[in-house]
């Protein structure tokens, strides 16, 4: 801008000085013309007097040089038929008529006659005035001067000298100038223009800067209003939450993606490519799909747990602007949905089992294949199979309520170390017969809960005690409170759980020895109703065991 300024100045002064320079040339050669017509026409009037005087007028013309140079006056006289009679300059006998001059032409046939011829020589031209004497011929004098172009030629080294000094002038002029108007541009404070002190012609300026910065200041606490829901929101995301653009390249992202991958917070980035997060082949595969416009949802396996993977496109005007990515951790959910599988097998191999010997012993009842004395052996069989038939489905029933936390009773204050003592003694009788021991010992410690759940957890770890001990083995039932809360402990030096089961045992039908589970007896339930009873309470359940030496079990209130 400073140059075009600094250029627009000079073109102007150099313009200006060009237009002066014909401009005064111009005015110059016309005031030359006619101080020059005026001159010639008063020597013409004093030459016509000297030729009436008679004698050698002309001869002294001759001598005193008229017309030898170029702004004097030639003198000349043409006969009434055109010929040259007397010329100052010329021989006459070299001259030709002069009859047919413009001026002498005009001079008959006006008086006074005029003309303006130029010279074979450039710029340089003639003023011819002529005038009739009374003797018929004609008095014509010619004076040479300068054309227009010639008087600004004259100028020429004048204009180029002015010139320069106006353009030299200009630059400096203009490059000052051009820094004053600048100047108070550059000094500009944007974030409070109008506190800024410069000349008037700015304040419209100021007052869109003013308006601008305003709404800019709107858009920014909009953006950054909403900036921050969105955070707040991915933020407190349990599902993992990534952006990519078209590229795949991380745009945004939440912590719990970053959780549930198992990366480092840093790795997405300085806009990192989304595998940086994970590279197995479902999870390239869903953003590749999501980015060529397909969604696409799968179930995948990362570690140890099992994630629902979405991936939805992010479409433009132009195509695929990008995709959302969406990990929700299904683990819990897969693992129930297993649980639910293969409880619904064992259910149905539980059951299966004593109707298919009930219907057994009926069909040949039925048949007549039984003797009279073996028909009462037969129906106890039946009434066997069907107690643990029904044992079988109230605990069911019990899981079933448990899991669903529809348990009607109300909860009363409960002494866990009473409900032992009548453990021990309603076990009293097959503990004889696999010939174990079994103690009660410590203090009251009472909880709120419901009586009759607590009953079951607490005879359900019992009579495991009893039923996976050895002979002469012993079971020692401990109630207390520790710390602040209540705590009954059930433990035994029977055949003990090994590391791969103890974490199964408390799942349903699970059962460490399955053979000797059938000798036994029981629904292989026992140990899930004190889990769920466990957890109906709000109690922690710890399991202790080792190969030979025993198990010890403590639910903690």
């Amino acid at each position: 801008m400073k140059k075009k300024i600094i250029r627009s100045m000079s073109l102007i002064a150099l313009i200006s000085i060009v237009f002066s320079m014909v401009l005064s040339g111009v005015v110059s050669y016309y005031d030359s013309l006619e101080i020059i017509k005026r001159s010639t026409a008063v020597q013409s009037e004093y030459i016509q007097n000297g030729l009436l005087d008679g004698g050698d007028y002309l001869s002294r013309i001759r001598s005193a040089g008229y017309g030898t140079s170029m702004q004097s006056v030639r003198v000349t006289l043409i006969g009434s038929d055109g010929t040259v009679e007397f010329d100052s300059v010329a021989d006459v006998s070299e001259m030709e008529n002069h009859s047919d001059r413009p001026e002498v032409q005009a001079a008959w046939a006006h008086g006074v006659g005029e003309s303006i011829r130029l010279s074979d020589t450039l710029n340089v031209q003639s003023y011819n005035y002529a005038v009739l004497l009374e003797d018929g011929r004609v008095l014509r004098l010619s004076v040479g001067m300068k054309t227009v172009f010639g008087s600004i030629e004259r100028m020429v080294p004048w204009m180029i000298l002015c010139a320069a000094a106006v353009l030299l002038f200009a630059v400096i002029l203009s490059t000052y100038r051009t820094k004053q108007i600048v100047a108070p541009i550059n000094s500009i404070d944007l974030d409070h223009p109008m506190e800024n002190d410069t000349y008037d012609e700015l304040a419209p300026l100021f007052l869109r800067l003013e308006h601008q910065n305003e709404t800019i200041q709107e858009k920014m606490e909009e953006l950054n209003r909403k900036q921050n829901e969105f955070t707040a929101i991915t933020e407190n995301m349990q599902e993992g939450f990534i952006i990519v653009d078209s590229k795949g390249d991380v745009l945004s992202y939440n912590t719990s993606a970053v959780r549930l991958l198992g990366v480092h917070e840093s790795v997405g980035r300085h806009h990192a490519s989304v595998l940086t997060f994970n590279r197995s082949l479902d999870f390239r595969s869903a953003v590749d799909s999501a980015l060529l416009g397909q969604a696409s949802e799968r179930v995948t396996r990362i570690g140890a747990r099992s994630y629902n993977l979405i991936a939805n496109p992010v479409m433009g005007a132009n195509g695929v602007r990008g995709a959302v990515i969406v990990l929700l951790d299904v683990t819990e959910r897969e693992e129930s949905e297993q649980m639910r599988r293969e409880f619904t097998a064992n259910v149905s191999h539980e059951l299966k089992t004593p109707l298919t010997s009930i219907s057994g012993y009926a069909e040949i009842i039925r048949n007549g294949l039984v003797k009279s004395e073996d028909i009462p052996r037969f129906a106890g069989n039946i009434y066997t199979e069907t107690q643990h038939l029904i044992t079988l489905v109230e605990d069911i029933i019990k899981l079933s309520r448990l899991d669903e936390r529809a348990v009607e009773l109300e909860r009363a204050e409960t002494d866990l170390l009473a409900i032992a003592r009548d453990v021990a003694e309603r076990l009293k009788v097959p503990a004889d017969q696999g010939q174990i021991t079994i103690r009660v010992s410590g203090e009251p410690a009472k909880v709120m809960g419901v009586p009759n759940i607590l009953d079951e957890m607490i005879f359900n770890l019992a009579d495991n005690a009893v039923k996976y001990n050895k002979p002469g083995g012993s079971v020692q039932m401990t109630a207390g409170v520790q710390d602040g809360h209540a705590f009954i402990e059930v433990a035994d030096n029977g055949i003990g759980i090994s590391e791969g089961d103890r974490e199964r045992v408390f799942e349903r039908f699970y059962r460490v020895d399955k053979s000797r589970s059938k000798q036994i007896g029981g629904t292989g339930l026992g140990l899930s109703i004190v889990k769920h009873g466990a957890a109906f309470h709000n109690a922690h359940v710890t399991l202790q065991s080792e190969v030979g030496r025993g198990t010890t079990v403590r639910i903690t209130f």
